[in-house]
């Protein structure tokens, strides 16, 4: 299972394509509404109203989770690093050799979490200082590791392939961008 979270003003095309072209591969992700109170319907950047298939409160860090993703987008990004639970669980991926994707500015959580020190890392322009220890290659996606991370919302199909890549096949990503129109 992979938690997608999704905190007030996320980054729409980010999330919600990312979340799709990993369910259409049967990739188990679950939006997780990193909300105050138990509302699990979320407002994008753009006033997209989603509803999360459940609540932080609800997400465990067991043997079920092979990894977290971040979307970025403003104010949604800042939502995220303020959260204890969120950051708690990134640091259980990182600890436990789970995975770790986030775009845009969501890349930054993991800066100031030390996670990104001697590592290749993007993020969208003007984050890169929040990359601490990171080397940015600004490129539209890097993958270090076990960490994935998007330069922002035009880079998103070629970041939600790369996870598909690592998480089911080069061929099946392949198989979808094509089907999806993405490249002639």
């Amino acid at each position: 299972m992979i938690y997608c979270f999704l905190a007030e003003g996320f980054e729409e095309i980010e999330a919600i394509t990312t979340v799709d072209m990993l369910r259409r591969v049967n990739v188990e992700i679950r939006t997780v509404a990193v909300t105050e109170d138990k509302n699990l319907n979320v407002c994008g950047a753009h006033s997209i109203p989603v509803i999360c298939d459940m609540h932080i409160d609800e997400a465990v860090a067991d043997d079920n989770l092979i990894g977290v993703f971040l979307p970025g987008g403003m104010p949604g990004t800042t939502n995220l690093d303020k959260s204890d639970k969120v950051r708690e669980l990134v640091t259980f991926c990182d600890e436990n050799d789970r995975y770790i994707f986030a775009i845009c500015a969501a890349p930054s959580v993991l800066g100031h979490l030390g996670l990104l020190e001697g590592k290749k890392a993007t993020c969208y322009p003007g984050f890169e200082g929040e990359l601490a220890g990171a080397e940015y290659t600004g490129k539209p996606c890097t993958k270090d590791g076990k960490i994935i991370t998007g330069k922002g919302p035009g880079a998103t199909v070629d970041f939600a392939s790369l996870i598909i890549t690592e998480l089911v096949s080069k061929e099946e990503a392949s198989s979808l961008t094509s089907a999806m129109q993405c490249h002639e």
